[in-house]
């Protein structure tokens, strides 16, 4: 899907290229969405190199993300250091029917056996996108750890490493 196949019509005219996920990063960027993680450093590394620097961390995280020292994760979500390794999933069925697309989930979440049909968008020969790094193998199997809290036995727990039992309304 383009961007101008979802533009408004009174969209002001101008240069709407890119892909979609160069807007996503684009609303990360100004605040708009929450995402996690945020930068591609550990943010205790970042304190303490705020206080070497005698500064408050939102002003030195501030003037590095100006200077180019600090990186947002969202411009290279395929970057080992800028995806989480761990996932919690509390009484949702993330890998079942809450989670669409959920072939995508496991084949590049947990590198599993996966229903994926698609091509990448390299190997189409469709846009790339703008402000996002591209790379022509996409990682596969991210998490090392999936555990999942829930009361019944949904898809989600038949994939994870571990499933803690909740209390519910049943009870």
């Amino acid at each position: 899907m383009k961007v101008s196949d979802i533009l408004s019509p009174t969209a002001p005219d101008g240069d709407w290229s890119g892909s979609m996920i160069d807007y996503n990063v684009r609303a990360e960027r100004m605040g708009w969405l929450p995402s996690a993680p945020q930068l591609k450093q550990n943010p205790l590394t970042i304190a303490a190199r705020a206080k070497q620097a005698g500064l408050d961390p939102k002003d030195y995280v501030s003037k590095a993300l100006r200077s180019g020292e600090l990186e947002m994760s969202c411009h290279d979500p395929d970057d080992p250091a800028n995806w989480p390794r761990n996932m919690f999933v509390w009484r949702s069925n993330l890998l079942g029917s809450s989670g669409k697309g959920h072939e995508y989930f496991l084949k590049h979440l947990l590198g599993t056996s996966n229903g994926v049909l698609g091509k990448d968008l390299g190997v189409e020969g469709r846009e790339k996108p703008q402000e996002v790094a591209w790379h022509d193998k996409a990682p596969e199997g991210k998490l090392d750890l999936l555990v999942t809290l829930d009361f019944r036995m949904s898809t989600t727990c038949v994939y994870s490493d571990i499933v803690l039992p909740t209390a519910t309304w049943y009870e």
